[in-house]
């Protein structure tokens, strides 16, 4: 487990930027040690490690500090710590088990402002960082939506929203995000975004009791709730006022939940999913029901993407 210090060490040149702080720390580390000996084991965490190195600084990142079988650095933005954590997962699923012991590193990272002496940084982006890592599992990489709303197409491509938790110090909870570096369980997708569908060729339509709703522009989103001013007004008590909002991005239609109760979206011929405050695309038919499932929600919203 790494820790951090928030205290800052007196003297030196304090200045202040934006940067991406990311903590990596690797998961499995004494339980090999205790199956292979501790020379043996040292030698492989050490291998892990220099390859989480190397990822790191072939992104443009520089590691600051080595803490426990871990270290700290810092990246100029959100896409090369991206990068650096993808192309990490990637070499350490490579790696075999020894001893019957799979090693696993665990990602944080956080894009905002800091405080950096030396080596040394601090403030609220150091100590999110620390704390997504100390969320994370073997083999994941998490970081805020704030910081995933700030990478390039490719990469958002590669997010997943998870939850909100709440942080000491701060009114507002942080929401979560995973980003995915395997498109299924034995292909990695590696560090490069993938190339998103051309945009502007979409279409939506929605189709709620005797209205229907089309939408081609990219710049156009459609809000669905109670409120009187939603692009598509549900009468349903388990519909919260701004329940959820459907935009395109890069010629694909996302879903996203806003609401208390989730959104049960169901596709044509798959089992029916629930969002908590969670985005998803949608395929090309399907059905989106408000706070409950399709099967005993008296409202029901049907769509069709081509």
């Amino acid at each position: 487990m790494i820790a951090v210090s928030s205290e800052r060490v007196p003297g030196g040149y304090l200045s202040e930027r934006q940067a991406t702080v990311l903590f990596a720390d690797l998961g499995g580390s004494s339980e090999l040690c205790e199956a292979v000996g501790d020379a043996a084991g040292l030698e492989t965490i050490a291998e892990c490690i220099r390859t989480a190195t190397r990822a790191t600084e072939s992104a443009g990142g520089r590691v600051l500090k080595t803490l426990g079988h871990g270290f700290l650095a810092i990246f100029g933005s959100p896409d090369a710590a991206a990068t650096a954590a993808a192309e990490t997962q990637g070499g350490m699923d490579t790696t075999p088990e020894i001893g019957g012991v799979r090693l696993g590193m665990r990602i944080g990272f956080h894009h905002g402002a800091v405080l950096q002496q030396g080596n040394d940084v601090f403030g609220d982006t150091v100590n999110l960082s620390a704390r997504f890592l100390a969320l994370a599992k073997k083999g994941e990489i998490i970081t805020s939506v704030s910081t995933a709303s700030l990478l390039s197409p490719g990469f958002r491509a590669m997010v997943r929203n998870l939850h909100a938790i709440t942080v000491k110090g701060k009114s507002d909870e942080v929401d979560l995000a995973e980003l995915l570096w395997r498109s299924d369980a034995r292909t990695t997708i590696g560090a490069a975004p993938r190339s998103a569908p051309k945009p502007g060729t979409a279409r939506l339509r929605l189709k709620y009791r005797d209205r229907e709703l089309l939408r081609r522009r990219a710049g156009d989103a459609v809000s669905m709730g109670r409120d009187s001013t939603s692009g598509l007004v549900i009468d349903d008590e388990m519909a919260s006022r701004s329940h959820c909002t459907i935009e395109q991005r890069q010629g694909q239609f996302v879903l996203r939940d806003h609401s208390t109760n989730g959104t049960f979206v169901t596709h044509e011929g798959d089992t029916e999913r629930l969002l908590r405050r969670e985005e998803l695309v949608l395929g090309k038919h399907g059905w989106i029901a408000f706070g409950q499932p399709r099967e005993t929600a008296p409202e029901v919203v049907e769509f069709f993407c081509d």
